[in-house]
Order: structure tokens, then C-alpha cells, then sequence
């Protein structure tokens, strides 16, 4: 028989690297952390091949792992996972550390490596363990808490083009408007990675049109995306 490795992790922390920020002083890493408020943090791969890294009801990240060699590379260090994607010339790191006691968040970070190595080679940094991943102190509202502005954001709003936004996180309820037309937003890079090169692309779309149910399947899609913005 073969062996089902699995597929749902929680995590401690997950951090997204802020191009520029330590020049400013700043904390180059965007925490998030769970909290009663906004949700336990949990990363997925979903066995069409994509890795989900979500907080609640928000999609904090998320891209496929099909031909992930040729854009991503792999580090666990300890009980923590680097990710450098590189997509069009552009690159960008996120890093998440497991939850539990030290010897349960090893476990489970190697659980997800296990996972990972089906579609991608994993190095394993040895030496001490990373600096823990923490939010830094501001002001300002923690992090955690940005997701909640970003469902606030008035029903007009387009997704603005600052690096620092444009990878943050989207609602599903805000990927839903965006697939439905009814809000234009500027995708972040994750996004607009596809498992299907131009050539792949245009039999396959053929292939659905050819088919008598898909019209009905596509309005059932629909139905099922707006359901979702009603919830």
C-alpha cells in the first residue's frame, strides 16, 4: 500500500521578507501569528499539487509546487521552512516555523519536508537552530490585524501597486469578487504563476468547449462563488 503522507500542518509564526525594510530600520520580515482573533495559522498542500498557507477565513500565501524546481528552492533549518521563489526575474523569501514543543514542531516540519520532496528537493541547513521568528514591536496595529483591514477596504478598492502590498494577503472573499469581475485588482506575484505553458493552454480550453457539460459546469463554478461571498 501506498504511503499517504500528510497534507495539513499548524505553524507558530510565518514571515514574509520586505525588500528595503532593514535599510529603513525596520523589520525586514511581515509577521503573523495566531490569535483568537484572526485564527490559527495552517499551511496545506492540496493534492492538485498547490502549497496554501492561510490564517482563518484569509489566504496569506499560496502557489503551485508543479515544476517547482524551475522557480523555488527549499531550506529547513530546525523546526523552520525558508521558500525563495523566483517567478520573472523577481524573487521574494517567506519563512514559517511549526508549532508545538521543540521535539513536535521537528516532527512536523519534517513531515512537511517528506511532503514537499514529492515535488522539489529540500536542503537541510545544519548547524544551531534559527533566531526565532517574532513580531516586531510598533505602534501601529500587530500584523495580524492587517488582513481584517483588508476585508474593511471600501467595496471600490483596487489592490495598490507598493511591493509591500502587492504581496500581501487576499481574502477569499476578495479573490472571489476579483474572479468575478466585480473588483479589479493587481494579483501579487504568486498569482499569476500558471502549471500550464501557452502551448499546454489553448487544447485544454478547446478540449472544455468541446464538451457538452461544461457551460453547466461553469455556471455551477459561478454559483458556488457567489455563495461564497454571501457567507
Amino acid at each position: 500500500m501506498a504511503t499517504v503522507h500528510k497534507s495539513i500542518w499548524t505553524l507558530k509564526r510565518f514571515g514574509r521578507f520586505l525588500p528595503g525594510t532593514k535599510e529603513d530600520g525596520g523589520n525586514p520580515w511581515k509577521m503573523f501569528e495566531p490569535s483568537e482573533s484572526a485564527g490559527e495559522l495552517m499551511l496545506t498542500i492540496v493534492e492538485s499539487g498547490h502549497m496554501l498557507v492561510s490564517q482563518g477565513h484569509d489566504l496569506l500565501d499560496g502557489f503551485s509546487l508543479l515544476d517547482a524546481p524551475s522557480y523555488l528552492k527549499v531550506q529547513q533549518k530546525s523546526d523552520t521552512l525558508l521558500f525563495r521563489l523566483t517567478v520573472k526575474g523577481e524573487s521574494r523569501l517567506i519563512r514559517m516555523q511549526f508549532s508545538g514543543s521543540r521535539a513536535e514542531a521537528l516532527e512536523e516540519c519534517s513531515s512537511a519536508v517528506l511532503r514537499l520532496k514529492e515535488y522539489l528537493p529540500v536542503t537541510t541547513q545544519r548547524g544551531p537552530p534559527p533566531p526565532p521568528l517574532s513580531c516586531p514591536p510598533t505602534p501601529n496595529q500587530p500584523p495580524t490585524k492587517t488582513t481584517a483591514q483588508n476585508q474593511q477596504a471600501g467595496a471600490g478598492e483596487a489592490m495598490a501597486t507598493e511591493p509591500e502590498v502587492v504581496q500581501g494577503s487576499l481574502s477569499i472573499k476578495r479573490l472571489t469578487q476579483h474572479f468575478l469581475g466585480e473588483h479589479g485588482l493587481s494579483l501579487p506575484l504568486v498569482y499569476r504563476h500558471s502549471s500550464l505553458s501557452r502551448g499546454e493552454l489553448e487544447p485544454f480550453v478547446r478540449l472544455c468547449l468541446l464538451d457538452p457539460s461544461f457551460p453547466a459546469l461553469v455556471e455551477e463554478v459561478e454559483g458556488e462563488l457567489r455563495r461564497v461571498l454571501q457567507d
